[in-house]
């Protein structure tokens, strides 16, 4: 083998990796058994070198990356053992620093697990320092109750010391809580373990217990990863220990760490459940985007409707009785905890279509000051003569009448009641009476603009597509945009609302003023994906999910970034882009 650890999935900061020992090994992973079942392969050098702070821990294989420490390269070499497995060394949060290793161990997590603000800061401190493609263990801290909140953070391997040794003070570990064994009257769990009668379950029974707990709440982990759905597990899952719900509020304010881990797009549902899905970053980066890249392109009066249940909101009951009332005469925007404002151009846009909230009827502080501060910023970027606000009372005309009161535009109110009630759609028909139409065809033209804005950036609509004539083929929503003649450019993707763009889209976008995502590559032609040693350059913009163009002395290429523009050139493994099309040189 020639590859140590490779991550394979990103989610946030959580990474679905593998660590190749004796045999491949899934991270987040428990190390335990590992070790063990490969004769204790990680051999302790615990003389510290002269001049360092480390401890080295070896494992031999037969080659080291350029930039080995010496003293790293002189431990290998009095390691006689032909194989290959990942070296590892034990490095403290304080003083992290790349030593040409696969895997670093922390060797002072028990001195800031327990701590929100601790556990962020040296977790952050560590990353920051450590290369990408590199994995971080902890040692001594594990438990059922905190590993998913490790790996959210970005920790990719534990062992089960702590777990075992709260075994040995009669602590009886689920992934909710903590009891004394003595306090049990019926084991909750049905592992080979607890299928000891409850009068003979003793200490090595408990100790089983507590390891095969947290080994299955890593296999849930890797499961939430691999769905891109560990932030919804947290959520529910941080409420159960008071440090773990201050250490995911720790994190989520730290969005330029998350912000660049966390996939553009996905085609799973965000479940939107508690307070703390406001913080999270598809929300912040959909708000940011629409507050700061979108741009209408109507001149009719904007309409504000309330959300939908149903996902695209216009294949709701509600809007499409909204719709027959507007009839292309307004702009529609729908208002939604905890999105904001969803401008129509954009409901197929992730996480438009993808969230599911609890509905109670009833808004918190929290969900009207977000939304108020959104539907500010939207205003106060785009131009409308006037607003029609056809929303309830509960909570959407609050928000509305706050933001009233900051922004110079009429308002007018439409709902008498509920919002389809036949009065309040009259009333609605009645506002836009005497407004000129806009076409269904601009709708779909202005649609692919308002995409390319908030995909690539602002204006990055009109500098694609401005100057010639769209022709949009297809039927809404599965568009395929096509120049005068005739020549594809991009497909809107219905799954998650984005452009894929073709090969002369590509050329179109490098050639604009947009701001192009691009990856630079060595002298070979990407078939499928570009790996990342093969990668020279990458825009810093560049996150996992981007459409990306692909540039090198022998081919042009588009496709997707799998990991971000900084990590595809930090790290020597792993795939950092797919190949849709290419052309060689």
């Amino acid at each position: 083998m020639t590859e140590y650890f490779e991550v394979l999935d990103r989610d946030g900061a959580a990474r679905l990796g593998e660590l190749r020992l004796s045999s491949p090994v899934r991270t987040p992973a428990l190390l335990d058994d590992v070790i063990v079942d490969s004769g204790s392969l990680w051999t302790s050098k615990n003389e510290v070198p002269e001049g360092s702070d480390d401890q080295l821990t070896v494992l031999p294989h037969r080659s080291l990356p350029a930039g080995t420490r010496e003293e790293v390269r002189e431990a290998f070499a009095t390691e006689a053992v032909d194989v290959e497995f990942p070296a590892a060394a034990v490095i403290s949060s304080e003083s992290s620093r790349e030593l040409g290793v696969d895997v670093y161990i922390l060797s002072d997590a028990s001195g800031f697990v327990g701590h929100g603000e601790g556990f962020k800061n040296a977790i952050l401190r560590t990353k920051n320092a450590l290369p990408a493609d590199t994995a971080l263990m902890v040692s001594g801290v594990a438990t059922p109750l905190n590993v998913a909140t490790l790996a959210y953070a970005g920790v990719d391997a534990v062992d089960a010391k702590l777990a075992k040794i709260k075994a040995s003070q009669g602590k009886y570990l689920t992934s909710d809580s903590e009891a004394f064994l003595e306090d049990l009257e019926e084991l909750p769990c049905s592992c080979p373990a607890c299928q000891t009668p409850r009068d003979e379950f003793g200490r090595q029974d408990c100790i089983d217990h507590n390891v095969a707990a947290l080994r299955a709440e890593l296999r849930r982990v890797r499961e939430r990863i691999r769905a891109g759905r560990l932030r919804d597990y947290i959520e529910g899952q941080a409420r159960h220990d008071n440090w773990l719900t201050a250490a995911f509020r720790e994190f989520d304010a730290q969005y330029s760490y998350l912000e660049s881990r966390t996939p553009v797009v996905r085609n799973t549902e965000l479940s939107a459940a508690t307070s703390d899905s406001i913080r999270r970053v598809e929300i912040q980066r959909f708000a940011d985007r629409v507050t700061t890249r979108y741009r209408n392109r109507f001149d009719n009066p904007l309409v504000l409707v309330p959300c939908s249940a149903r996902k695209p909101y216009s294949e709701s009951q509600s809007h499409s009785q909204f719709h027959d009332m507007i009839a292309f005469r307004g702009h529609t925007v729908s208002m939604t905890s905890p999105i904001g404002v969803v401008p129509q151009e954009l409901e197929l846009t992730y996480p438009a279509q993808h969230y599911d909230s609890v509905v109670t009827g009833r808004w918190s502080e929290d969900e009207k000051q977000f939304v108020a501060a959104v539907l500010e910023r939207y205003l106060e970027r785009n131009d409308y003569p006037r607003v029609i606000a056809h929303v309830p009372d509960h909570g959407y005309r609050d928000i509305v009448e706050r933001v009233e009161t900051e922004v110079a535009l009429e308002f007018e109110y439409t709902v008498e009641g509920h919002p389809t009630a036949t009065d309040s759609l009259g009333n609605l028909a009645a506002a836009l009476e005497g407004e000129l139409k806009y076409a269904k065809r601009e709708r779909e033209h202005n649609t692919v603009k308002a995409i390319a804005d908030y995909q690539f950036g602002p204006d990055a609509g009109d500098q694609l597509f401005g100057d010639i004539e769209i022709r949009t083929t297809g039927r809404y929503p599965k568009l395929q945009v096509r120049d005068s003649d005739g020549e594809q450019l991009a497909t809107m993707v219905p799954q998650y609302g984005m452009l894929a763009m073709t090969l002369t889209g590509a050329d179109r976008w490098v050639e604009s003023d947009a701001p192009t995502k691009l990856i630079e590559i060595d002298g070979f032609v990407p078939h499928g994906s570009v790996l990342a040693p093969g990668v020279l350059e990458a825009s810093e913009e560049i996150r996992p999910g981007d459409e990306v163009v692909i540039r090198g002395p022998k081919a042009f290429a588009v496709g997707r970034a799998e990991m971000s523009g900084p990590e595809m050139t930090d790290a020597t493994r792993g795939i950092a882009s797919t190949v849709r099309h290419v052309r060689e040189r």
